[in-house]
């Protein structure tokens, strides 16, 4: 029987009741950067998707660039990763957090004493960061130097170790939207002339050291990693010669690692340049274990993408946060609530939990 969007199939060792994904949304409700019993219902209310991949979870105080995003590298944090944990098993649900180091994308105002923002290069991000004194330029951060890089791969690897003790079935590395990783990937950021600087192989030097790494810790079976080629969040820019091969170049040495999946997303539905067909096909073929895709799919194409092997697993992100019981709704063609946008980012249960159940 051929793949369908509802059918059941295998994450490495896990079993997912379909091939939807809720992809990682960053909704600060995480007051003291610790997750809560908020969030563990706001989860689990979505546990009928397959996979659940929870918004960027910073691996260290540097990396908590916004107001209230949770992180992963305290035991406090590790306490309340495993409240959610239990609540999407409990609901049926299998859970992977998603590392997220923002960078450049910060401001001091939104770090605790003593976090200070980094970045590949001393280059500023364009445009404003929210932060409880209102909107403020982003900063030009510190570029990191090489020998600190060793320790920042340390904080992820014990933030993943922190998330899986925890009870969370794995992470997923954030390589994309104009964070940290993607940072050095980027020359729009990356201008560093050291061994990850200049060339398309030494900017994805620093990603694929952190995936081997995290893999090793944990296990591959129970990493993956999103990717944005042609992604202009953060002041990305996809306007350089070679991107492709530069993507391609990475898959292929992100294989070697041993990690789990590769999520790839187009942001061309939100104003970005859309990724290659060719492109994506390309990843796709190189890629050996899950491959997702994300990109303001519809049920229609989703099931054409699954069904035409595209991709073995297809996340979809605003109309998850707005659905309890997403997977039920979809497949049976229940109406969709709309999201309620002016409370994206705001604290507390309106427009978080409150959205009516599935009927």
């Amino acid at each position: 029987m051929s793949a369908s969007l509802f059918s059941p199939t295998t994450l490495g060792p896990l079993t997912l009741g379909n091939r939807l994904v809720m992809a990682p949304m960053t909704r600060n409700r995480a007051p003291g950067n610790v997750p809560n019993p908020l969030m563990a219902r706001y989860y689990a209310e979505r546990a009928d998707v397959g996979l659940i991949v929870t918004e960027g979870t910073s691996p260290s105080p540097n990396g908590l660039g916004y107001p209230s995003i949770p992180g992963a590298y305290s035991s406090e944090q590790g306490a309340g990763w495993q409240l959610v944990a239990d609540a999407v098993h409990k609901a049926g649900g299998k859970i992977f957090v998603q590392l997220m180091h923002c960078g450049r994308v910060a401001h001091p105002l939104n770090l605790p004493a003593g976090a200070e923002v980094v970045s590949s290069s001393a280059v500023a991000a364009a445009g404003q960061m929210h932060t409880p004194e209102g909107p403020k330029d982003h900063p030009v951060p510190r570029a990191l130097r090489s020998d600190e890089l060793p320790a920042l791969i340390a904080e992820l690897v014990a933030s993943a170790k922190n998330v899986v003790a925890a009870g969370c079935d794995g992470v997923e590395l954030h390589a994309a939207n104009g964070y940290l990783l993607e940072q050095f990937l980027n020359p729009a950021c990356n201008q560093r002339t050291d061994a990850y600087g200049g060339s398309a192989a030494n900017r994805i030097r620093f990603v694929v050291e952190v995936a081997a790494a995290v893999a090793k810790a944990i296990g591959g079976e129970r990493v993956g990693i999103r990717l944005s080629p042609y992604g202009t969040n953060g002041g990305m820019t996809s306007s350089y010669d070679g991107i492709d091969a530069q993507y391609l170049l990475l898959t292929e040495q992100l294989v070697a690692t041993g990690i789990q999946y590769l999520h790839v997303v187009d942001h061309s539905k939100m104003g970005a340049p859309e990724v290659p067909a060719s492109l994506k096909r390309a990843m796709r073929r190189a890629w050996p274990r899950s491959f997702i895709l994300a990109g303001g799919y519809d049920k229609a194409s989703a099931s054409a993408a699954i069904v035409e092997g595209h991709a073995d697993l297809i996340a979809f992100g605003r109309p998850v946060l707005a659905n309890p019981g997403f997977a039920t709704r979809l497949e049976r063609d229940l109406k969709l609530n709309d999201p309620d946008y002016s409370t994206l980012y705001t604290p507390g249960e309106k427009g978080y939990v409150d959205y009516p159940p599935a009927r």
